[in-house]
This record gives C-alpha cells, sequence and structure tokens, in this order.
C-alpha cells in the first residue's frame, strides 16, 4: 500500500513515521508514505500558499495552485489509467464520516492520496475538481488534516498482510467484527486487590470463548446499541441479548 501525503507541514509526520509499528512496516516494504511539500509547489519567493478570501471574511484560505501542482507530482509515477483507482482525499469537517467499513474499502486501492488542508479552509476548487472523496474523523474542528492522515493511514495499513503480526488481533477487533471487543487481561492474575476473572484462568477454551462473546454482546448494547442491527448474531446471541432486555427489531414488511 502507498500512502501519498499532501501537506503544508511534512515534518509533522517524522515522529509518528519513526517511532511507530509504521516504521517497521515501512522497512520492510509493506507500506509506504510519501510526503510531498504543497509550498515547494508555490512559486512567489515566501512559498506563499494562503491567501484572502474572496468577498470577505475572516481567516486565510489555502490557494488552489499549488495543491493541484503538488498533487500532480506526487501522482507523476502513475499512468492515467491507474490514476482512476487511486483516491485523492482531502480532510474536511463536512465530509462522510471515518468508518471501518470505509477503512475496508480504501484497503483495496493501489495508493491513496490525501491532502491536509489549514487556516479557516481551502479554494472550493480542490473539492469540485481535484478530491475525489471528502472525509471527516467526526463532528468536530482540528487545526490541520495531518492528524487525519496519521489516523488513515494507521487504520488502513492494519490491514495490510503483514503489518499487524497476527491476522486474526485484526478481524477480533472492536467493530471490525461486527460488535465491540470483550475485556482483556494479563498477568498478574491479581493487582491491588483487583483480579481477572477466573474463568479465563480455567484453562476451559469453549468457556471462555462463550464468556468472550457475550462479553462483546454486552458491550456492545451498553454502549454501541446501534451496531447489533447489523451484527452477525447467531440465535444464541438473540437469546442472551434477550437476558439482557434487548428486542430485535421487527423486519419491514
Amino acid at each position: 500500500m502507498r500512502f501519498l501525503v499532501l501537506t503544508l507541514f511534512p515534518d509533522a509526520f517524522r515522529d509518528h513515521l519513526e517511532y511507530s509499528m509504521l516504521a517497521l512496516a515501512v522497512q520492510r516494504d509493506l507500506v509506504s508514505i510519501d510526503v510531498t511539500n504543497i509550498r515547494d509547489y508555490s512559486h512567489d519567493p515566501h512559498h506563499t500558499a494562503d491567501d484572502y478570501q474572496f468577498g470577505g471574511g475572516h481567516g486565510m484560505v489555502m490557494k488552489p495552485e499549488p495543491v493541484f501542482k503538488a498533487t500532480e507530482a506526487a501522482l507523476a509515477g502513475y499512468s492515467k489509467a491507474e490514476r482512476k483507482d487511486i483516491p485523492i482525499i482531502l480532510f474536511t469537517p463536512q465530509g462522510e464520516m471515518l468508518t471501518q467499513q470505509v477503512v475496508e474499502e480504501l484497503a483495496q486501492k493501489p495508493a491513496i492520496a490525501m491532502i491536509c488542508a489549514h487556516y479557516a479552509g481551502i479554494d472550493n476548487r480542490v473539492p469540485d475538481f481535484l478530491a475525489t472523496r471528502e472525509i471527516s474523523l467526526g463532528d468536530f474542528v482540528l487545526t490541520g488534516g495531518e492528524l487525519p492522515a496519521m489516523a488513515l493511514i494507521d487504520a488502513v495499513s492494519r490491514l495490510v498482510p503483514g503489518v499487524i503480526g497476527s491476522p486474526e488481533n485484526v478481524a477480533e477487533d472492536s467493530i471490525s467484527s461486527g460488535l465491540l471487543q470483550h475485556p482483556l487481561y494479563t498477568r498478574p492474575a491479581e493487582f491491588n486487590g483487583m483480579e481477572a476473572p477466573d474463568i479465563l484462568l480455567s484453562g476451559h477454551h469453549s468457556n471462555i470463548e462463550k464468556w468472550r462473546r457475550q462479553q462483546s454482546l454486552q458491550r456492545t448494547l451498553e454502549r454501541r446499541p446501534d451496531m447489533l442491527s447489523t451484527a452477525d448474531l447467531s440465535p444464541e446471541d438473540l437469546r442472551y441479548l434477550g437476558t439482557l432486555g434487548y428486542q430485535q427489531p421487527e423486519n419491514p414488511e
């Protein structure tokens, strides 16, 4: 998987790429992360990448020219046909929410280009004529698109074979499995009077799996009941949820 990042602040990615699990993935050529400085594609002596808003208003706006040129440079190694399968993502609070489903869809692409906006926003010709997808981390505003880009790189990279040691870890994650993850415990079995559940120490694997499944169901019901409507639930799951007060929605006629 290749990530192409367009940013005004390339150094923001340095620590994340040197000290995280992604660093090892890059060293092993499982993923590559190419960071392009948008300022390098402005043509004035000060490398200006923003300007005042037409019509007045508070805050500066990122100029379209350096963004278009930086993106073209980042994609220069791809043919016109190959580019059709490479999403160009603009991070904005106005975009669709980043979900695991979106992450899994993007993980199937050969590369992902990401534009990190700043200031009051970006010239609207970028989302209208350059970006092919707009994505938001949630209903809040950040100072720039670098953190969303790092989050997307991290989430997608976890799905690249070999990045995570055990594929089962990915399949059993919260959200990926369709339910929230069950509680996790490790040694010591007792810590400051707080004990791990006896069943996890029993060695009875079928009972342990049943307990974990029930804990996932209970957590999902308590914290994200909306997920139950799309989760793959067995009759046994539904019976257990029923003991917790869950009522399965009726299918519309």
